[in-house]
């Protein structure tokens, strides 16, 4: 047997042998290891033990650590599952208020009092001391349990006219039941059934495309920008969504909804909604459904190439001080001097003005899929599995493809996308002669490092994964520790509760020199994980009436 030490051996034959690093990430993928484990130091602050803990790195993309991946996929899956058929409501009502907690909210309104008495005295130095009176109070009355705020927004919230316009058609509005459960069917022999909604939304055509292949039957009129807008803006066409189907429907609707990308590059939206709704309702709510872009025009260039906005300093204010906006200085046009409005300018300027229209409206497509779908049917399995489908791969998989249209397809969207604005403090703004909100030195249009302007996000910056509160009344982090009770029980193990002040955890730095390779990490990692199949199986064998190990060995090596 040749050995990579073996002299005989030539060049080309030694490179043609599996690297031993690659073959660990190839062992640690069949066990289900995570192939790029951070490695923590975790201190007990008790005895002074110190310990190497390797933590999963928790990737959501299949190309970056498919175990990992395949781990959020399955636990999405299963938050999806517990909270589509509900048949009560998962509401946990808040406890009772207890004593101490009620003296602290009745201390807080005195002292809230005194402070707008020194206010409209005119004493400022005495307010300032009542305001560092309240926050401490606050304080103590998060630390008491209570949960919220008494202060209420910091800042003045800008909103326009919510008057509908007068191209969409209006809707029902239903009074609101207090429940989050649909309606029941009794059947003929008196079973009853809770049916469900599975509903699948579009974006508009921006032209034809091939069929099959995702690309524009003629590329040069087909509306890329109008696409780049829609992708940007999405999320919040969802949001208005969800808005009215609640107002229709008459009570708090939930939703399990995953956002994926058409062979066109379009986003659209898969959504499982507990309780159900007449199709033709849906499909009416749909395209009634529609979102306001009001931020200042952008479709002027005023600024590109060398000729940009050039940034000077504003004065320097006492120590301790800034500018109301948040800036230290503010562009200006090259060739005139002049400033350029800022962003609270600019919407001041859109709201004086009467006659102005939004920058962008975004509707969804004609194409509207509504399924009722039942517990517990192979319906319900398979809608699970299509809402997942796509979850550990990003918007962008498929840039690379072999197809040269639709690399070219791509490259068009792409470039749409880099000088459209992508959020209030986007660059790009100074190539439309605004400055962005929270201006700094050294912005660029054509140069954000927003997530929508990424190639492999297409122009969606929202979650991909899209869960109301009330769905099952579990965080994502409490479904894992769900998991992890289950596969503890299994084992025969139990989980200690320990105080989490009692650890501390830093992180190795990778050039230290005790710190071990990761291949050398990943081969102890797949150990424990046979450790921990063996006696699953086993215990699988014991409840089946098959022979087995001693499962007390089993433990003890787990």
């Amino acid at each position: 047997m040749n050995t990579t030490t073996d002299r005989s051996l030539t060049r080309a034959e030694r490179q043609k042998m599996p690297v031993a690093l690659d073959v660990a990430v190839e062992v640690a993928k069949a066990n289900g290891v995570c192939i790029r484990p951070i490695l923590l130091r975790r201190l007990d602050t008790c005895t002074g033990q110190s310990e190497d803990v390797n933590v999963p790195c928790g990737s959501t993309r299949e190309a970056v650590c498919p175990p990992c991946a395949r781990r959020n996929k399955q636990l999405r899956k299963a938050q999806c599952r517990e909270g589509w058929h509900l048949d009560h409501e998962p509401v946990t009502a808040p406890d009772p208020a207890t004593e101490d907690q009620r003296w602290l909210i009745t201390f807080r309104a005195d002292v809230q009092a005194k402070r707008d008495e020194a206010e409209r005295n005119g004493m400022s130095e005495e307010v300032a001391d009542w305001d560092a009176a309240i926050q401490a109070i606050d304080e103590e009355i998060r630390a008491a349990g209570i949960r919220g705020t008494l202060s209420g927004r910091a800042a003045p919230r800008r909103s326009r006219s919510t008057r509908r316009r007068q191209d969409a058609p209006d809707l029902p509005r239903r009074a609101m039941r207090p429940t989050t459960l649909g309606r029941t069917f009794t059947g003929t022999e008196g079973k009853v059934f809770r049916p469900s909604l599975f509903l699948t939304l579009t974006l508009p055509s921006y032209g034809r495309i091939q069929a099959g292949r995702g690309v524009p039957v003629a590329p040069g009129s087909y509306d890329y920008a109008r696409a780049a807008r829609d992708a940007l803006h999405f999320s919040k066409l969802v949001d208005r969504f969800v808005q009215n189907l609640r107002r229709v429907a008459g009570y708090d609707v939930q939703y399990f909804a995953t956002v994926e990308p058409q062979k066109r590059l379009a986003p659209h939206l898969h959504m499982a909604i507990r309780g159900t709704l007449p199709r033709a309702e849906v499909k009416a709510i749909a395209a009634a459904t529609y979102h306001q872009v009001w931020w200042p025009e952008a479709d002027e260039v005023r600024f590109e190439g060398a000729h940009l906005p050039v940034w000077a300093p504003r004065g320097d204010l006492p120590e301790g001080q800034s500018y109301p906006d948040g800036q230290s200085g503010d562009y200006l046009d090259p060739d005139t001097g002049e400033m350029l409005p800022t962003w609270d300018e600019a919407l001041d300027r859109l709201d004086q003005d009467e006659t102005a229209e939004p920058l962008h409206v975004i509707r969804f497509g004609d194409q509207v899929d509504v399924q009722g779908v039942l517990a517990g049917t192979p319906d319900a399995d398979q809608c699970i599995r299509y809402l997942s489908k796509y979850l550990t791969k990003s918007l962008g998989e498929s840039l690379n493809a072999d197809d040269p249209a639709r690399r070219e397809h791509t490259a068009r969207l792409v470039e749409a996308l880099r000088y459209e604005p992508c959020s209030p403090s986007c660059p790009n703004w100074l190539r439309y002669g605004v400055q962005p909100k929270g201006a700094k030195p050294g912005m660029t249009p054509g140069r954000c490092r927003g997530k929508a302007h990424k190639p492999e996000h297409l122009g969606y910056a929202g979650r991909r994964v899209l869960v109301s509160r009330k769905w099952s009344n579990k965080t994502l982090a409490e479904h894992k520790r769900d998991r992890r009770t289950w596969a503890l029980e299994a084992l025969g193990l139990t989980e200690e509760a320990t105080d989490p002040r009692r650890y501390v955890w830093k992180p190795v730095p990778a050039d230290e020199a005790d710190a071990p390779s990761l291949a050398l990490r990943l081969l102890r990692m797949v150990a424990e994980r046979q450790r921990w199949r063996a006696t699953l199986l086993a215990l699988e064998a014991r409840a089946n009436g098959e022979p087995t190990r001693d499962l007390s060995a089993l433990r003890e090596a787990a």
